[in-house]
This record gives C-alpha cells, structure tokens and sequence, in this order.
C-alpha cells in the first residue's frame, strides 16, 4: 500500500485539524475517505494512533498509508435534460434545480455530465473525462442555463470567453431585506473558510478576487428581488456576497439565515440571462430562460400577501 508522510514545518498549519490539514494535501481523496482511514489507524502522527478532529503543532510527522482508487470512467445515464437549443458546436440547457453539474467524491451517476453523455456521446472525449464539455458550472440548488461545448473548438473558445470574462450571465435572485442602494457593486474578496472548508467566506486566509453586480428590479415588505450579474466565477460567489452584505439569497440553506421558515420552495436563484460570441459564426447569440414554476409561485404568494396587507 503507498505510504506518504507530511512534516509540519508551517506555523500556518499548526492548529489545524488533521482531517482538514491532509484533505488539502492529498487531492486524491475526500475528507470523508480521509476520516475513514483514520477510523481505521492507517493515518498516523508521530507513529501513533490520531483522530480526526486532533490538532497539529509543529514538528509533527504524518504518516499516511492509503491506496488510490482505480479510474472509474463516466457512465452515462438516461435523465431528461432541458434542452433549448443546440447546434453541431454548443448546447444550451435549462438546469433543473436540484441535480449536481459534474460527479465528486462519492458521487458517480445521476449528474448533468451523466445526462449529457447519454443525449450526446459524442462530446466523450471534449475536456476531462468527468466534465465532458463543461466550460462552467451552477450549483446543485440553482436552475438556469448553460452552455456545454460540443466539439473542441467549441469547447476552447467558450473557455477563452470565459477566461476573459467575455460571457455575459444574469440570475433573478430573492434576497432578505431590502437594498440601501438600488444598484450595488459587491467586491470582497473570497475563499474558504479558515475552519469550515467545505464553506466559502470573505473570513478566509486566501482571499481570491470576486466581483458581483447586482439590480433591484422589485421590492416587497421583507424581499428584494434582484437581477445578478456575476463579474468573476468563483464558486458560491452570488450566495456569499449576497450573504455578506446582510442580505442572504432566500431558501439558502448553507449561507442563509438560521430558523427562518418562509424560505420558500428551494434556493431561489435562477441563471435566467446567457449570452456569448457563438464559437463558429463569430456572432453574439443571447439565451433567456423563464422563471421556474416553483419560484414563480412563491413570488406570486408575496405578491398576494403584499396586496392583501394594503
């Protein structure tokens, strides 16, 4: 079995849990694959027997016996996809809120990716094996469009529009609150969390550049419900900015807030607006998406509320 050590040199990664301190070491496993192995004593510090939550100090020796897991190649999978346009290069699909873009740790079928390799095979060998023609994502609870590449030229230049922040996105999104300013410029930095890592935050020892614009399009007694533009791509960055200013996404369940029972029917936050230069005409398409049902209904039960309180 392959055996690997850590010393701990940094004091940056004293304190740390052991867990969390070797999930950002060794990329081939999770965190929960990590814990098992503890579980099961093949991770040791200073040739002793650890758990997970133990905190490291410095001078510490790791030693980690584990084994890779063989390659596992993308299956597809039967699943109705959305699908509002396609062409010989891209494919423009509505996402249904509630199914994850590509498979993870632990997670090997029922995603998009699944999906797209069941409807259109040939994208198999466009990108890496588990993201076959995936030049961006959206969270698992948001809806919205996408576009996926289906041939490789395709696929690099909607990689170098996204690079170059030439894709133009736009969510509707239901905040808390309402906006002190009507049209505002979120720009704090972001990353993950110094001590929960599965969560992103502006508290993190990482800071990565994140920009989101966002427009008051309606306001009610409690809501606001805002028109997003995402500047940069950072993962959850709507949610934590949003969240950040006091004014969380509702229906969040990760970055929301705590105890709030009208948090509607799911994370309402819906990729309603995509628009992009077309990898082979050269021309600017643009794509719209309508709300969905489940949030369309929630917003008109606000409405009702509002009308029926005047």
């Amino acid at each position: 079995m392959p055996k690997r050590e850590f010393l701990i040199t940094s004091p940056s990664d004293a304190n740390l849990r052991l867990d969390r301190f070797l999930s950002e070491k060794i990329k081939e496993l999770s965190r929960a694959q990590i814990q098992r192995l503890i579980d099961k004593g093949f991770i040791r510090v200073e040739k002793q027997a650890a758990k997970s939550s133990q905190k490291l100090r410095v001078g510490e020796r790791i030693e980690v016996e584990f084994e890779i897991p063989g390659p596992q190649k993308l299956q597809a999978d039967n699943i109705p996809l959305p699908i509002i346009f396609h062409d010989k290069h891209i494919i423009i699909i509505d996402k249904p809120s509630g199914i994850v873009v590509h498979p993870g740790a632990g997670l090997r079928q029922g995603t998009l990716a699944n999906a797209l390799l069941f409807h259109f095979p040939e994208i198999k060998d466009i990108g890496p094996e588990e993201r076959p023609g995936i030049v961006h994502r959206l969270d698992k609870e948001t809806s919205g469009l996408m576009v996926i590449a289906r041939s490789l030229r395709a696929y690099t230049h909607l990689q170098h529009q996204f690079k170059i922040k030439a894709v133009e996105k736009h969510y509707s999104g239901l905040v808390w609150g309402k906006m002190s300013v009507k049209e505002g410029h979120l720009t704090w930095p972001i990353g993950r969390h110094p001590k929960y890592g599965a969560r992103v935050s502006v508290k993190t020892k990482k800071p990565r550049t994140a920009e989101t614009r966002y427009t008051v399009r309606q306001e009610f007694e409690r809501f606001s419900l805002l028109d997003i533009q995402p500047i940069t791509g950072r993962t959850h960055q709507i949610r934590v900015h949003l969240a950040a200013s006091g004014h969380p996404i509702v229906g969040d369940r990760r970055y929301g807030r705590r105890g709030d029972k009208a948090a509607g029917p799911r994370l309402f936050l819906h990729a309603h607006l995509l628009s992009f230069t077309h990898p082979e005409t050269d021309k600017h398409v643009e794509f719209f998406s309508p709300l969905p049902e489940d949030l369309k209904k929630f917003l008109k039960k606000i409405e009702e509320e509002v009308q029926g309180s005047c």
